[in-house]
């Protein structure tokens, strides 16, 4: 399982608790569980690196566990309980400085977890229903949370006692109306201290807190549907959302204007991530498809189908396709199949008990009528 693991460039989270590895160059797939435990109760709903390296996968469950597994051995190594689930499922994972491990749920606990120790060695409350927790790649020990009426706030973990930015919510509308505020996804800008959020109410906010303005200084829209992840672009100047309805979309943050859509999803939209070196970013959702598009000319350049509905995914920094690949004018419909496919094609196909018979068509049935018709007119 190691050889495998290691040609992975992919990595998903499922909600049937299966870890997914996709192999984009070799057009192959993976799957990394024990199926003897598997239950909903291992859904996965958060990935991140455990260290620079790449060498090993933090994944968290639904049932309060995060999981470390080996790319390199191709298994998982070690399993430790960072939460309860009663306070939600995880809505961010990621590590500070490769020593430590920080969680946050839906309940708004934030917590630092420290190796070999079973109990947090920071935590804080971020407020109710937390939707996403997103840590800054610059500086780690800043992160930034936000909700269902929980807006905007970042906060600094070598000060928790209070949040170092809470943004203001929106100016009330024309007939003097409290706009309600639903930050589902949000990501710090690069070279800058700026924060763009997405909106269930197909919104996209900039938020700068070096200025003393707290209310954000660009507003944008996209669609009628609610938005569910964004991924900026490795410039800082473009955003990639993508919202309920499988629609995805690049917006310019300079101007706030949409400068092109993705096309061919069928269902909501629930990860996207941009790669760190290519102009390409991948999606996932709930129509079972991983996707990957040029962010040149937008084109589908590949296409996964993986059986479950996927909840989350993490690229690796390599190129995801090396050599011997289809590049970008080859078309994207390849056909990837994943491991067990070869059990399922081997077998034979056996009939439905109780299977009922055809109906009969149109014609067949109207061939009788006419047969007796002749026969009357025989008589007379």
């Amino acid at each position: 399982m190691g050889d495998r693991s290691r040609l992975c460039s992919v990595w998903l989270g499922s909600e049937t608790g299966i870890l997914k590895g996709v192999s984009v160059s070799r057009k192959q797939a993976f799957n990394f569980c024990n199926t003897s435990h598997l239950s909903r109760d291992q859904e996965v709903r958060a990935l991140c690196w455990a260290d620079p390296a790449e060498s090993e996968l933090l994944v968290g469950s639904v049932d309060g566990t995060v999981k470390t597994f080996s790319t390199e051995k191709g298994a998982f190594t070690e399993t430790r309980r960072c939460g309860d689930p009663a306070d939600g499922c995880f809505t961010g994972l990621a590590t500070l400085n490769s020593s430590a491990l920080l969680t946050c749920g839906e309940c708004g606990t934030v917590r630092v977890w420290r190796e070999d120790s079973s109990e947090p060695a920071t935590e804080l409350d971020a407020g109710k229903n937390v939707c996403r927790m997103r840590q800054s790649p610059v500086h780690q020990h800043k992160i930034a949370t936000g909700g269902k009426e929980n807006g905007l706030k970042i906060w600094d973990l070598e000060k928790p006692e209070k949040p170092v930015f809470t943004a203001k919510n929106l100016r009330d509308d024309w007939l003097d109306l409290r706009r309600p505020h639903w930050v589902r996804d949000m990501a710090f800008i690069p070279d800058s201290d700026k924060v763009v959020t997405c909106t269930g109410y197909h919104q996209v906010h900039v938020f700068d807190p070096s200025s003393p303005q707290r209310r954000p200084v660009l507003e944008a829209e996209y669609g009628e549907y609610p938005l569910t992840a964004l991924s900026l672009l490795a410039d800082g100047n473009t955003v990639v959302v993508g919202n309920t309805h499988g629609q995805i979309a690049m917006l310019d943050l300079r101007k706030g204007l949409v400068r092109g859509c993705l096309k061919g999803l069928a269902g909501g939209v629930r990860w996207l991530q941009c790669h760190p070196s290519q102009p390409v970013v991948a999606s996932c959702g709930l129509d079972r498809f991983l996707r990957i598009h040029s962010l040149e000319d937008r084109k589908l350049l590949h296409k996964v189908y993986l059986k479950s509905r996927l909840n989350c995914l993490l690229l690796a920094s390599r190129d995801l396709v090396d050599g011997g690949g289809a590049t970008e004018g080859e078309g994207a419909t390849q056909e990837v199949k994943e491991e067990e496919d070869e059990v399922w094609d081997a077998m034979e196909q056996v009939g439905e008990v109780g299977e009922t018979p055809k109906r009969k068509t149109a014609q067949e049935e109207e061939e009788p009528q006419k047969s007796k018709k002749k026969r009357k007119k025989g008589r007379d």
